[in-house]
């Protein structure tokens, strides 16, 4: 019977990346995140023509504690298990923080770190008692250290962190692990679209945007690849990582070398 794996904020970007390199190990897989209808069925269409398992997605709205338990629920009774559980679900505001909205506050700490929360606490149960579970939580290099004007993206990612270190702790005897990717910055469709308009509002070439505005923090000036980060959550969910637990572990071109 095949795994299954779990993975939030998987119908684009990064998700999306770990969720086609889970496809290639064959992993039954639940994705979750936003999209118009033709888009989720694009995404459902592409994932099943990599793998023989199943390829389901749920709609459930990271914003709300009841309907992540009941997704967690509902995957749990259609598989028997979850496998894997990746927490990747993300939003981002930029502002002073004295500027901050409140609502934008309330939402990125409720997206980036409270589903976490709640996914893991609906399923980690399970996991223990089947003891066998990986849970990998995307977490930033802004988990390790900041950025201006990042207020609540910040202290989302410090918590995730924190959260990914007392998981491991609670359930280190019961085959459970529990780990965080700190990534930097990520070429995802999202970021490349950005890259010739900042260059047009910078009155800078394209090149000078990769290199000196998105790149400035990553000494070897590259992005991190949604395939190399499909990679290492693979890596993370096998036996062979069984002893890797609480880790917070970098894959951001030596920016917090720094």
């Amino acid at each position: 019977m095949s795994a299954t794996i779990l993975i939030t904020g998987s119908t684009s970007g990064i998700g999306l990346g770990i969720a086609k390199a889970f496809a290639a190990k064959n992993y039954n897989l639940v994705i979750n995140g936003l999209g118009s209808d033709e888009q989720i069925s694009n995404v459902l269409k592409e994932l099943s023509s990599l793998t023989s398992a199943q390829v389901v997605y749920e709609a459930a709205d990271m914003l709300k504690p009841q309907q992540i338990r009941e997704m967690i629920a509902r995957v749990e009774a259609r598989f028997g298990k979850i496998d894997v559980l990746v927490n990747n679900a993300g939003i981002q505001y930029v502002a002073k923080i004295e500027e901050f909205p409140i609502e934008k506050w309330d939402a990125i700490i409720a997206i980036n770190l409270s589903s976490a929360f709640h996914t893991i606490a609906a399923a980690i149960g399970k996991m223990a008692e089947n003891k066998f579970g990986r849970i990998i939580n995307i977490a930033s290099a802004h988990g390790l250290v900041a950025s201006p004007f990042k207020s609540a993206y910040v202290a989302a990612k410090h918590g995730v962190v924190g959260l990914t270190k007392t998981v491991a702790l609670e359930h280190a005897r019961d085959g459970v692990t529990c780990n965080a990717i700190c990534p930097g910055y990520v070429l995802t469709g999202l970021v490349q679209a950005q890259i010739p308009d900042q260059a047009k509002s910078r009155g800078i070439s394209e090149e000078e945007v990769i290199n000196d505005v998105l790149l400035a923090a990553q000494p070897t000036k590259q992005f991190v690849t949604v395939e190399q980060l499909g990679a290492f959550a693979v890596f993370l969910a096998s036996g062979d990582a069984a002893q890797i637990n609480g880790a917070i572990l970098s894959m951001d071109g030596g920016w917090t070398a720094q």
